[in-house]
């Protein structure tokens, strides 16, 4: 067979497994689940690179593996995954469409560029690196669940709203080069305490009430020329 097979890619395939299952939640209307695979899918990503970093002996071959392979799921998880979650909450119509594809294509060629870096990296260097260029794909599996807790202090327009402009903001971070440090062992526990507890309340008082749009226009392009 070809490929590699070890323990270093387990958590790889189980974040793409779980957002895979997450698409499919997200498309019948269960958002919940959809919104938990998302963060579990971010968990995965959080530490699966440490643990590739505990086989001490691994090929150049394998490293490199690792480093498309890490890339090629987290497109699924983190670029297409949210995007069809945004869609189907009415991120939709000739802007919202706009908005989703400026954001996938940010995140591919984040992703793509981040391969080009990583292999010359680890060719020259080796170790661990210790600065993101720009915002990591990976941040939305957090983003996402803290912008559905603003269901419960807004108005579901302007959830809307803010939908647009996360989803436009966070890809196009994505490409701006700015030094972000990747966060030590303590802020990914408070980031995963963060999520644990939005999910916890996500799960508990949220009925996701936002209307589902069966059309393609756009809800906030429809209110605003909506007749009197």
């Amino acid at each position: 067979m070809i490929g590699f097979y070890n323990y270093t890619v387990i958590l790889t395939y189980i974040s793409l497994i779980s957002s895979v299952f997450g698409m499919t939640q997200a498309i019948h209307g269960h958002f919940k689940t959809a919104i938990f695979c998302l963060a579990l899918s971010g968990l995965c990503d959080m530490f699966d690179g440490k643990i590739a970093r505990t086989k001490k002996d691994r090929t150049e071959d394998e490293k490199a593996f690792g480093i498309q392979i890490d890339s090629l799921c987290d497109v699924v998880c983190f670029g297409a995954f949210p995007a069809l979650i945004c869609y189907l909450l009415g991120v939709r119509g000739i802007l919202g469409l706009l908005i989703i594809s400026i954001y996938c294509v940010c995140s591919v060629v984040r992703l793509a560029f981040f391969n080009v870096l990583e292999g010359r990296r680890q060719q020259t260097e080796g170790g661990t690196n210790h600065y993101y260029h720009g915002l990591p794909i990976t941040s939305m599996s957090v983003v996402l669940p803290l912008i559905f807790m603003t269901q419960f202090f807004i108005p579901d327009f302007v959830f809307l709203i803010l939908l647009h402009v996360v989803l436009l903001v966070v890809g196009i971070l994505f490409v701006v080069d700015f030094p972000f440090r990747k966060p030590n062992n303590h802020v990914l526990a408070v980031l995963v305490a963060v999520v644990a507890a939005a999910l916890l309340a996500l799960f508990i008082y949220s009925k996701f009430r936002l209307p589902k749009p069966t059309e393609d226009s756009n809800p906030i392009i429809d209110k605003i020329f909506e007749e009197p």
